[in-house]
C-alpha cells in the first residue's frame, strides 16, 4: 500500500507542482490586490476636484450617454474626497459583426467632484501588461492561467485549475499519510509500539534538521511545512475546487448533503451575446427599490454600490459602509438584494452568516481562501501561505530529480555490457 502511495505522491505532485508555483506567488500578491492596485495605479484612483460631489447616478447616466457600445455595469455610489470613483461597463452585441464590440477597457475612473475621466482600464487583461492591469493580469492568472475562448467557452482555465485543485485535495491526505511511521514488518504499528513509541518515531518528521545536507534540508522542510500547515494547505486546496467548479463540484455536492437557497445567478439561464440587452429599469429605480425593502428589512447600513449584469438581466444592490466594500472580518461580504432587470421587481438576496449548512459553506469559501473573514491577519497568513506552496512545489520537485538520479545510478551498473562481451575492433 505504501508504495501506491508513494507512485500517486510522485505523480500527482509532479502533475500540479507548476501550477501551483505560479497560483502560490500570485496568491501571495492578489491578497494585497486593492492596495497595491492603488499604491502603483495613483493616476487612476487619485482625484484633483474638490468641493461638493456630483450625483454619481446622474455620473452614470451621463457615461451610459458617452458609451454607444458599452453598457454601463457598476456603479459606486460611495464618493471620498481626493478619490476617483471606478465604474464599470461591458461591451454591448454588435450585429454586424456578430460579435462583442471591442472597446479595449471595462473600467472608468470618473473625478466625483468635476465629473472629469480620470482613466480606463481593462481589468483582467492579459496583455499588454501595464502598471494599469498588473494586478489584475495576476488575479486572473491565479485562477485561470488567461487560458483564453476555444470552441465558445472561455472557462478552460477555471476547468483546469479547478482540476488541479482536485487533485492537490487527494494529494493532501495521500503525503499526509506517507509522513506516518507506518512499516510494512509485522508489528509495527500504533496496536503493538503504543503511542507513546509512535509518537518517538513520527516527531523527527516535524523538525528541521539545520545541520544536514542542502538535501536534507530540502527534504525536511518539503515534510515539515507540509505537516505544520496541513489544516491551511487542505482549506485552500478545498476552498480551490468551490470556487473554480462551484456549479460542476460545489453545488452539486452540497445539494446532495444540504439544502442551499439559490439566487438568481443560480436559477437563470446565461443569456447569448447576441441576446444581450439594456435593462429596462434605471440604476434609480433600482436603488429606490432597494432601499425600499432595506428599510422594510431594517437593515443599518447604506446601499453602497449596483451592479448590473447584462448576461443574467439582474440588477444587484449591495448595502454596507465606506471602506467596507470587499468584505473583510467576519461580516464575510457586504449584503445584496436582488432585482430584476425588465421590471425592477425584488428577486432575491444574499445575506451572509444566514441561511442552511449549504448556504453558509459556500459563503465562507472567499472569505476564507483569500483570508479577509480574519481581516488583515489572515491576509498575512494567506500571502505567507501562497509563498510556501509554492516552496513545496520547488522542494518536491528537488526531492523527485535527487531520488530520480539515485534509481538511475543503481540501475547503470546492471545495464552496463560485461568486459567480455565487447567485441574488439582490432
Amino acid at each position: 500500500m505504501r508504495a501506491l502511495f508513494v507512485l500517486v505522491h510522485r505523480f500527482v505532485g509532479l502533475t500540479i507542482a507548476a501550477f501551483l508555483f505560479i497560483s502560490g506567488l500570485t496568491g501571495a500578491v492578489i491578497s494585497w490586490d486593492h492596495e497595491l492596485d492603488e499604491l502603483i495605479n495613483p493616476h487612476l484612483v487619485e482625484a484633483p476636484g474638490r468641493g461638493g460631489f456630483l450625483d454619481p447616478l446622474a455620473l452614470a447616466d451621463k457615461l451610459a450617454a458617452e458609451e454607444p457600445h458599452s453598457f454601463v455595469t457598476y456603479v459606486p455610489l460611495h464618493a471620498e474626497e481626493g478619490h476617483s470613483l471606478p465604474f464599470g461597463v461591458a461591451p454591448r452585441f454588435d450585429a454586424r459583426t456578430g460579435a462583442l464590440y471591442e472597446t479595449g477597457y471595462n473600467q472608468v475612473f470618473i473625478d466625483p467632484v468635476t465629473g472629469d475621466v480620470r482613466g480606463k482600464r481593462e481589468w483582467g487583461a492579459a496583455w499588454p501588461i501595464s502598471t494599469e492591469t498588473f494586478v489584475s493580469f495576476l488575479y486572473v492568472l491565479h485562477y485561470s492561467l488567461h487560458i483564453p475562448e476555444m470552441w465558445g467557452i472561455d472557462r478552460w482555465g477555471e476547468w483546469l485549475m479547478g482540476g488541479i485543485a482536485l487533485l492537490w485535495t487527494l494529494d493532501c491526505f495521500v503525503g499526509f499519510y506517507l509522513t506516518l511511521p507506518i512499516r510494512r514488518r509485522a508489528g509495527a504499528n500504533l496496536k503493538k509500539m503504543g503511542v507513546g513509541t509512535w509518537w518517538s518515531r513520527w516527531k523527527p518528521a516535524w523538525k528541521i534538521k539545520t545541520g544536514g545536507s542542502a538535501y536534507r534540508i530540502n527534504f525536511d522542510l518539503h515534510r515539515a511545512f507540509s505537516l505544520w500547515t496541513w489544516a491551511l494547505l487542505f482549506v485552500l486546496a478545498i476552498s480551490a475546487v468551490s470556487l473554480n467548479l462551484y456549479a460542476e463540484v460545489a453545488r452539486p455536492i452540497v445539494a446532495a448533503l444540504s439544502s442551499f437557497t439559490p439566487t438568481p445567478f443560480d436559477t437563470r439561464p446565461i443569456r447569448p451575446n447576441s441576446d444581450l440587452a439594456a435593462p429596462k429599469v434605471t440604476f434609480a429605480q433600482v436603488l429606490a427599490n432597494g432601499r425600499a425593502e432595506a428599510e422594510r428589512r431594517g437593515f443599518t447600513e447604506p446601499a453602497g454600490d449596483i451592479f448590473y449584469s447584462p448576461a443574467f438581466g439582474v440588477f444587484g444592490v449591495r448595502f454596507f459602509n465606506p471602506g467596507d466594500e470587499h468584505g473583510d472580518g467576519l461580516q464575510l461580504n457586504p449584503d445584496i438584494l436582488y432585482f430584476d432587470s425588465d421590471d425592477g421587481r425584488y428577486i432575491g438576496d444574499y445575506i451572509p452568516w444566514r441561511g442552511t449548512a449549504g448556504d453558509l459553506f459556500l459563503q465562507l469559501q472567499f472569505p476564507v481562501h483569500s483570508g479577509r473573514i480574519f481581516g488583515i491577519p489572515g491576509r498575512i497568513v494567506i500571502s505567507a501561505m501562497g509563498l510556501g506552496v509554492a516552496m513545496l512545489s520547488v522542494t518536491g520537485v528537488v526531492i523527485w530529480l535527487r531520488k530520480r538520479r539515485a534509481r538511475l545510478a543503481v540501475r547503470r551498473p546492471a545495464e552496463a555490457p560485461h568486459p567480455r562481451n565487447i567485441v574488439s575492433a582490432e
